[in-house]
């Protein structure tokens, strides 16, 4: 986990808390994190009571404006029998603290005083130089974080049942940037998922120039001329994957129509059709797990990939 930079930005001021350090077993990992604000919640810490009371006190943080480290056993007196025990630091996160957050967010623990320890310099220093980040947690007395930077990008393209469906079932996973297009506002739901990018065009095919080379497209709009236009469009372009809604028949025919508009069969082929997982069903929930698991497997692969390349 780490300092998710684009949600703390657009909702600031927030109270952010963040699992600083663990013992024995506990719900969640050092960096996992949540934002509170006056009214809502974004991200966990693992649930039940101790995020009920940890919400608490992050809105008495956001009342008195003082930061707050807290030490929380899990055991009977919150209801748990994990055994284990958390630190919680609890920090307000404005527009000026934001100002100076970049590469990694190195911040003296509340009650702690002193200049940076050299153990922090040096984890800096190992970023800046070599672009290792370091892992969250506390170094001597400072919580250190590496800022989290989107390293995918999904776009959905339609906001049907399905399209609606899997972009609730990925937006709270961490490290995606989602772009969700289609062709009116009306067709969005009234509250759309934070984190998501909303993208609205009277043909949406148009924003297929605005992703990125390593962009993995879900193609499911409401319909079939705009899915092959789509697929055309992404198809002539650099992308990572392209999945497409429909049966085998839509397939057969896209294939066809594709190789008519000059794409080679080993290009075709790199479309999945049918998306998602079949023995789950046809049901929009069903494909959005089968989807969301299968982006899953191959984050995995792909962030090992990035690590050896690092």
């Amino acid at each position: 986990m780490s300092f998710e930079l684009r949600d703390i930005t657009r909702i600031a001021p927030v109270a952010r808390v963040v699992v600083a350090r663990t013992r024995g077993s506990v719900p969640r990992e050092v960096g996992a994190a949540m934002l509170v604000t006056k009214g809502d919640c974004l991200g966990t810490i693992g649930g039940g009571a101790l995020e009920h009371e940890a919400i608490a006190r992050a809105r008495e943080v956001l009342q008195t404006g003082v930061d707050r480290l807290d030490q929380v056993p899990l055991g009977p007196g919150l209801g748990q029998c994990c055994g284990g025990a958390v630190t919680l630091l609890t920090e307000i996160w404005d527009e000026a603290r934001l100002a100076d957050v970049a590469g990694v967010v190195a911040r003296s623990l509340p009650g702690t005083d002193g200049d940076m320890p050299i153990s922090v310099s040096r984890l800096l220093s190992v970023a800046r130089r070599e672009g290792r980040l370091p892992e969250p947690g506390i170094v001597d007395g400072w919580m250190v974080e590496p800022v989290s930077e989107p390293v995918r990008e999904i776009w959905v393209w339609g906001a049907g049942h399905v399209g609606r469906a899997i972009v609730r079932a990925l937006a709270p996973l961490p490290g995606l940037r989602i772009c969700w297009a289609d062709t009116d506002r009306g067709r969005f739901p009234a509250v759309i998922c934070a984190g998501v990018e909303p993208m609205i065009a009277a043909n949406p095919a148009d924003l297929v120039p605005l992703s990125a080379s390593h962009s993995e497209h879900i193609v499911l709009t409401y319909s079939h001329a705009l899915d092959l236009e789509l697929c055309h469009k992404i198809l002539s372009r650099p992308f990572q994957s392209l999945g497409l809604i429909g049966s085998a028949t839509k397939r057969a025919r896209f294939r066809s129509r594709l190789s008519s508009l000059g794409h080679s069969a080993a290009q075709i082929e790199r479309i999945k059709s049918p998306i998602g997982d079949p023995g789950l069903g046809k049901h929009p929930q069903a494909i959005a797990l089968g989807v969301a698991t299968e982006l899953l497997s191959k984050s995995t692969t792909q962030v090992d990939k990035m690590g050896q390349t690092a």
